[in-house]
């Protein structure tokens, strides 16, 4: 069950976002830098315990109108071989020491818990209280279940595109869709089709109350490649 530090990180999380953040192809040019606040988000446990899997969703009020951005991010002791591309960057925790923050979808471990989590194998927990569990992610997949081809869960091919962040699962397998920026669902659009499963969580809205979206789509990788750019 995860376990949450009440200590400090300096830099913290939101100090590190500030500057990636504007270098991602899916963020929304504002003409000043982030402001940033954290909103929302949940967390998966690693099976080794050795890997903090963290899927936040901070607000940025620095355009016209706020924007919502879902980052998924793992916390690290050691680099992660081959994903210098992926590191947002490193800062000193309270009780762990040096940690390096990765943007999540290069990481396999978080890949595979989040595959683990669509398949029921996994419990989302709560973002910011140790050992409990966070009933309100759902993750729901048409049928009961989906194949991974074998290998899918090693070292991550990622696309980071305008519309988010695309992981094919193998040859021929699903795609999972990382959604990064975040709308509001209406009720309608949350029970719409078209793909195999979903990971659905809220967020707090700037003026007040939450709202809810998908913050992962598993796509036919079949149905991906047809419509891809």
């Amino acid at each position: 069950m995860s376990i949450i530090h009440k200590t400090t990180m300096s830099p913290t999380k939101l100090e590190l976002l500030t500057p990636w953040l504007p270098q991602q192809p899916w963020y929304a040019a504002a003409r000043r830098p982030p402001e940033l606040s954290r909103v929302g988000g949940f967390r998966l446990d690693d099976p080794k315990g050795e890997v903090g899997i963290e899927f936040m969703v901070v607000r940025d009020d620095a355009g016209d109108r706020p924007a919502w951005y879902h980052v998924p991010m793992t916390y690290r002791a050691a680099p992660l071989d081959g994903a210098e591309r992926a590191l947002i960057g490193t800062t000193e925790h309270g009780v762990l020491g040096q940690r390096w923050i990765y943007d999540g979808p290069y990481d396999p471990v978080l890949v595979a818990q989040l595959i683990a989590l669509l398949q029921g194998r996994a419990e989302p927990q709560a973002q910011s209280v140790s050992h409990t569990p966070d009933p309100s992610v759902t993750a729901e997949v048409a049928g009961g279940g989906f194949d991974v081809p074998a290998g899918a869960t090693g070292a991550p091919v990622v696309a980071n595109r305008p519309d988010g962040t695309r992981l094919p699962l193998g040859d021929g397998g699903p795609v999972l869709h990382v959604t990064r920026v975040l709308r509001p669902e209406s009720g309608a659009e949350a029970g719409s089709t078209g793909f195999l499963g979903h990971v659905s969580a809220g967020w707090r809205l700037s003026e007040g109350g939450e709202a809810r979206g998908r913050y992962v789509v598993l796509y036919d990788g079949d149905t991906v490649s047809n419509t891809a750019s």
